[in-house]
């Protein structure tokens, strides 16, 4: 196993933001407990959960001193969750995960030596999907070894979950605060700064499936879509309309393939 070791603190910070995750928060906690590398903190950001999803990440917070739990003032979405926890971490090395997913054991010590065999500053990898009980729909997402600015805009294929961020290499980064997509944007800021998202091509996590979620929801997705080329990234109509248009071919054909 390789070893990673950093002087300030832990290597990788885990950012988690959560909203009334009750049923699927303690497994994925227990996934980043059970990675082969260690070096490692995460932290949970409540995002004013109604049920018991603040009580459960406390239970695990007292268990392991690793794992770091807050809560924000008024329920305010993923980006500022995200931010939040961003703003308290302390790792070299950004890893987000959200509070219905789950890692492989082996998901952190295969992704940070990769971007140290590549030299990266930015890396996703492929990832499998499940269903809302944790079994596997036979879904995997695969993807490419380099993904460029342009790559992103006719088609997300960076799961968030998936993602590790080397800030020693891009320097600070948060997420703009809007309710969707907010991932989309930042992996979109990092490519134009000429940062290549390098693509670990093996299925290091699980995404979960759960039904009624925001991604889940592909009108809006497509929507959301829409106003990042327009109103984020202030491409024309003309090119809006192209990307956009590649955006559709690319999820007509990954669900007519399902």
């Amino acid at each position: 196993m390789t070893s990673y070791k950093s002087k300030e603190g832990p290597l990788v910070s885990v950012i988690t933001p959560a909203y009334n995750a009750e049923r699927f928060i303690g497994q994925t906690i227990e996934s980043v407990m059970a990675q082969s590398f260690q070096d490692w903190e995460m932290i949970i950001v409540d995002d004013c959960s109604t049920d018991q999803t603040l009580g459960i990440i406390e239970k695990f917070a007292n268990r392991d001193g690793r794992i770091r739990a807050t809560q924000l003032p008024t329920n305010s979405g993923a980006a500022v969750a995200r931010n939040e926890a961003i703003k308290m971490s302390k790792g070299q090395y950004l890893a987000f995960l959200d509070s219905d997913d789950q890692w492989l054991p082996e998901k952190l010590e295969k992704q940070l030596d990769f971007m140290k065999e590549k030299g990266a500053a930015f890396s996703f990898t492929d990832y499998i999907f499940i269903d809302e009980t944790g079994k596997e729909t036979g879904e995997v997402t695969e993807v490419p070894e380099c993904v460029s600015y342009k790559d992103l805009l006719k088609e997300n294929m960076i799961g968030c979950l998936t993602v590790m961020i080397d800030r020693e290499k891009t320097g600070c980064v948060e997420m703009i605060d809007i309710r969707t997509r907010q991932d989309y944007v930042l992996w979109l800021d990092l490519c134009k700064r000429g940062f290549k998202a390098r693509g670990l091509q093996k299925p290091l996590s699980k995404y979960r499936v759960v039904e009624g979620s925001v991604s889940s929801n592909k009108i809006k997705m497509a929507k959301q879509n829409w106003k990042v080329y327009r109103e984020v990234e202030k491409l024309n109509l003309v090119k809006s309309m192209w990307y956009f248009l590649n955006y559709l071919y690319f999820k007509v054909r990954k669900y007519s393939a399902l």
